[in-house]
This record gives structure tokens, sequence and C-alpha cells, in this order.
């Protein structure tokens, strides 16, 4: 198995972070909201492959590889996320 990003961990991260996810042909689309604004969205690969890669999520989620795995295996919780995505300019502090 693959040490990178996974669809069990696109889905993981999906749940974790409250997505709306819109069941599409090839790729369902977690869309993630905060305070009623998309904030994110990325593509789960929908073929049978549990290992196929979905490396490309960190980015779409503005956070680094490992922060993105972290997500996927608890360490890292969707508040902690907010607030990297806070530090780094993507949400606006109220």
């Amino acid at each position: 198995m693959s040490s990178g990003i996974t669809k069990e961990h696109a889905e993981k991260i999906a749940a974790k972070l409250e997505a709306v996810v819109e069941k599409g042909d090839k790729h369902d689309l977690a869309k993630i909201y905060h305070d009623g604004k998309r904030i994110a969205q990325y593509g789960i690969r929908r073929g049978s492959k549990k290992d196929s890669s979905h490396a490309y999520i960190s980015s779409q989620i503005f956070v680094s590889k490992r922060d993105c795995l972290n997500l996927a295996k608890c360490p890292l919780s969707r508040d902690g996320w907010i607030e990297i995505l806070k530090e780094k300019g993507k949400i606006e502090e109220e």
C-alpha cells in the first residue's frame, strides 16, 4: 500500500472536514464550507482501487502532505485545519 494519500484517506478527510460530497461519474466532489462559504474542494476518484493516489488533495485544501495525512489519521482536527487556513490568509478572521 502507498504511503501517500489514498482514496480511503480522501474519504476520511471529507468526513472530518464535514464536506458536502456530490456524486459524479468518475469522481465525487468534496466541498468544504466554513461560515456558509465554500473554502475548499477536491475530487475523490470513484475507481475500485482503495490505494489509488490522491496526492493532489493537500494543495486543494491548502495544507502540507503531512498535515493532509494527519487529517486522515486523526492528529489534526477540523478546528486545527481552520486555524492553519486562517494563518495562511485563506479564511478571514472574524
